[in-house]
């Protein structure tokens, strides 16, 4: 495995820990957030390894569907792609981040990111 890959890959298992630790702590807008990073960098991870170089977008739906994923994984790219915004900027949730995401919302949206994970893995084995 290249050194890109396998680092790319490693950030996401560690964002993906973190959107676990963030869920049980009720902070729930930075639990989306750390599922979707967990969601792009294992994406980009496969990306480099299966079309040899660095994809220059934070878009997982144009990462998945490049990289001929199914369905599932596509749809879950779909619910955590807004998220790269919405989580960090007001302007861009059209209110505080914080208040906009509920316990509910954060286990959709690392059930997602699992999704996505787990697909990865098992094509960089």
């Amino acid at each position: 495995m290249r050194e890109e890959v396998r680092n790319s890959w490693e950030q996401a298992q560690e964002d993906l820990k973190t959107a676990e630790v963030l869920l049980e702590t009720r902070r729930y807008y930075a639990c989306v957030f750390f599922s979707q990073q967990a969601a792009e960098k294992a994406l980009k991870a496969l990306y480099i390894q299966v079309k040899r170089e660095l994809p220059m977008t934070h878009n997982i739906v144009e990462l998945s569907q490049n990289l001929k994923a199914p369905s599932e994984v596509v749809e879950a790219s779909q619910e955590l792609n807004p998220d790269y915004m919405t989580t960090r900027y007001p302007n861009a949730a059209n209110g505080i981040p914080a208040r906009m995401y509920s316990e509910k919302s954060a286990k959709m949206h690392l059930g997602c990111a699992n999704i996505v994970m787990e697909w990865v893995k098992r094509l960089l084995r």
